[in-house]
């Protein structure tokens, strides 16, 4: 089959600029051809080489005793004690998303499922953080069911718990949803598995599942804005299938154990493209493929087909050659296929040979590593300033408690969650959507917990003040369960940073995430950019979220009672009823207006060891943070079936989104303990009312719980349902 003429609406297609593409020439000192295109086109641009991030990327703080393997691998390692490690990363899957929600979400959870168990770990715990439109946008019910459903369908076939997550809703996200897919998972501390070649001749192995068309061109795709040809970027999407993943852990786990591997990659964004340049450049190798050998699904396969495929369930290895026999063996076994493709050479080049030709003869090096890379210019937002906006906004506690817990963003998720397996593996402690999700470290005494968070308004607004928060309040989730917080894997979605007003977003949101991190000891270990989250020139709210993990030693450290008759209501930290971008004023008011809360980080840091130190004295724990202390005394009591009365009815009081800030739950003897151990370490404790009855009760204001509950438990599957 001849192939294309390279011509500019070509070169265009496969998203170089000009003078990108002059870049390849001068390599090259000639013409790619058609395949060669595609291949730099799948390593350089934005989803593959993060050419507009890396500079950024390099600000943040990724190292600590703690970490194992910090940014750059498949996914990041943590250190847990007793020669066990937690593995884990989030990645996006958005655009495949809003064009094939099943099938995007469903890959997308399968690639980062992948990303886990390439290192070597067995899968634990999942979580996922979703943004979608307008609820009454005719796309986003759509959306919500394909999404929903593409995760629970992976997931729950995988046998992985999905254990926590978040779902929001916003008018900027009508035309790019947004998927982000977590994923966890343990291994022997000193049996981790990298991705960087090694040894000359060594044979470079094919796994898993066979190569069809699916997906090609899916990396450029992620890579650009949307328009009125999205129909057209339909077959752009691969397609997913569990039970296949599920056999292809077992093999690898399996094969681990043989010291046959000497190296693995995923086959992810850029399929078999990325997966062996990036074996290839860590290595300082170069590679060799034969596509003849590649097991494929479809007739009459290009060159150009195989090498930009992004079907899914295959890994790329190195193998040591002695084991072949045992390694095919246990591929065989598993009904997978196993083959090899090529091997590793000296030279610095990217061969590629099909029906006896060459298909391209690259230099290797320049593809991965010294891949474009840009100082976009960027204009920081100047943040509003500081008003108390509680002297002018005055409203019925109740009334406004309604407003929340009926909006699609703050009632129950019960209707997403219910279509998660969150019990599978049988160790998880508690169900989503009752804080971090916290599942048992099997056969010890130790428990992870995981959290992903992010505020969208408070980014949009001040993007340095709300990356910080995205990080404080991953702290603060850990926290609340009594767990100490390890490391941050980030998932930075943004529109497109060739605007330097996008650009600014994401270069103060990085500041914000880097300082917070640092100063609460939470390095990042892993992550991903997600930049061109635009349709017809219209971007999301910069959403960078953060996914956290943290450790719980022993069972006598975990904070996860049930609020109780009686129970009082004990409020740490400082409060100045900061409603500016509250939800409270979006939910209400429809206004967006005002600073973000500002975070302390040393308060964050002071007010987080207390609750650790003091965990003896506490029943139930919750972070503040959306729809401030009204909402948070409502999810507890209406969690354990009681009522709860408040003692303030002042709006900036109940609803106010100050930081650093803790809703406790104790008995009466437990709270004089805790405010006199408060006192002592000079932190600000004051009782705020108290659990009990059968009605919600702030200030003056009333109303039945049974009615409230209601409310919360059917407002989102009423308006998706």
């Amino acid at each position: 089959m001849a192939e294309p003429e390279i011509t500019d609406d070509l070169i265009a297609s496969h998203g170089f600029t000009s003078e990108e593409y002059q870049e390849v020439v001068k390599i090259l000192n000639r013409a790619p051809n058609f395949t060669e295109l595609g291949i730099f086109s799948a390593m350089w641009n934005e989803h593959c080489s993060y050419k507009s991030s890396k500079k950024w990327l390099r600000t943040l703080p990724t190292t600590g005793p703690q970490v194992i393997c910090g940014p750059g691998e498949n996914a990041g390692v943590v250190d847990i004690g007793d020669n066990q490690a937690v593995v884990f990363k989030m990645e996006s899957h958005n655009h495949p998303s809003y064009i094939e929600p099943y099938q995007g979400a469903a890959t997308g959870v399968g690639g980062i499922l992948r990303d886990v168990f390439t290192m070597g770990a067995r899968p634990i715990a999942a979580m996922n953080s979703l943004s979608f439109g307008s609820p009454d946008h005719p796309k986003t019910r759509q959306l919500v069911h394909g999404v929903v459903e593409g995760v629970g369908g992976y997931g729950n076939a995988f046998g992985v718990p999905t254990v926590g997550g978040e779902v929001r809703f916003h008018p900027a996200y009508n035309g790019n949803c947004l998927v982000n897919a977590f994923a966890a998972g343990l291994a022997d501390a000193d049996k981790i598995f990298y991705s960087a070649a090694s040894g000359i001749g060594m044979p470079v192995v094919y796994l898993g599942a066979k190569t069809g068309r699916d997906g090609v061109g899916g990396a450029t795709m992620a890579s650009a804005e949307f328009d009125n040809t999205i129909e057209e970027k339909r077959p752009t999407v691969q397609v997913g299938d569990p039970f296949t993943e599920k056999r292809l852990l077992e093999a690898c786990l399996e094969l681990m154990k043989t010291g046959a591997v000497i190296s693995i990659q995923d086959m992810g964004a850029a399929g078999l493209t990325c997966s062996a340049v990036e074996m290839g450049d860590k290595g300082g190798l170069g590679v060799k493929l034969q596509l003849d050998d590649v097991p494929q699904r479809e007739d009459n396969m290009t060159a150009y087909e195989m090498m930009l495929s992004e079907s899914q369930e295959r890994m790329l290895m190195v193998l040591n050659p002695e084991l072949e026999a045992e390694a095919k063996a246990i591929f065989e076994k598993w009904d997978l296929d196993f083959a090899i493709v090529g091997e590793t050479i000296e030279e610095d080049r990217f061969l590629i040979l099909h029906g006896n030709e060459v298909k391209a003869d690259l230099p290797l090096s320049k593809l991965s590593s010294t891949a474009p890379e840009y100082d976009r210019p960027y204009e920081e937002k100047i943040p509003t300033q500081y008003r108390r906006d509680t002297d002018v906004i005055q409203i019925d506690p109740i009334d406004g408690l309604k407003a929340l817990i009926s909006s699609p963003n703050y009632a129950s998720k019960e209707w997403v969650y219910d279509q998660y397996d969150s019990q599978v593996m049988a160790d998880t402690v508690r169900q989503p959507g009752l804080g971090a999700g916290i599942v048992r470290v099997h056969d010890t005494g130790k428990m992870l917990a995981f959290t992903s968070d992010v505020t969208p308004r408070y980014v949009f607004e001040n993007p340095h003040e709300g990356g910080k928060q995205a990080v404080a309040e991953a702290y603060r989730n850990l926290t609340a369960c009594g767990a100490k917080p390890l490391a941050t894997t980030d998932n930075m979605n943004f529109g497109n940073p060739e605007k330097p007003e996008i650009m600014g977003q994401f270069v103060g949101a990085i500041k914000g995430i880097g300082e917070a991190c640092q100063a609460l000891d939470m390095p990042i270990v892993s992550g991903n950019v997600s930049l061109y989250n635009e349709t017809d020139g219209t971007g999301i709210l910069p959403t960078p979220t953060i996914a956290s993990v943290g450790l719980i030693p022993s069972e006598d450290q975990l904070i996860n009672g049930t609020v109780r008759e009686g129970h009082v209501a004990l409020l740490i930290g400082e409060s100045s009823g900061h409603l500016g971008q509250s939800a409270l004023m979006a939910e209400v008011f429809n206004s967006e207006d005002g600073p973000a809360p500002p975070v302390d980080l040393n308060a964050e840091m002071r007010n987080g060891d207390f609750i650790r130190e003091n965990k003896d004295f506490i029943t139930v724990c919750s972070d503040l943070s959306d729809g401030g202390l009204a909402l948070a005394a409502f999810e507890m009591a209406e969690a354990a079936g009681v009522g709860v009365v408040l003692d303030s009815s002042d709006t900036g009081e109940l609803f106010g989104e100050d930081q650093a800030r803790y809703l406790i739950a104790c008995n009466f003897d437990m709270a004089e303990a805790l405010m006199s151990a408060a006192y002592k370490a000079n932190l600000t404790i004051a009782s705020v009312g108290k659990f009990g009855g059968s009605s919600v009760r702030y200030g003056s204001s009333e109303a039945p719980m049974d009615e409230l509950s209601a409310l919360y438990r059917g407002a989102f599957g009423e308006t998706f349902g």
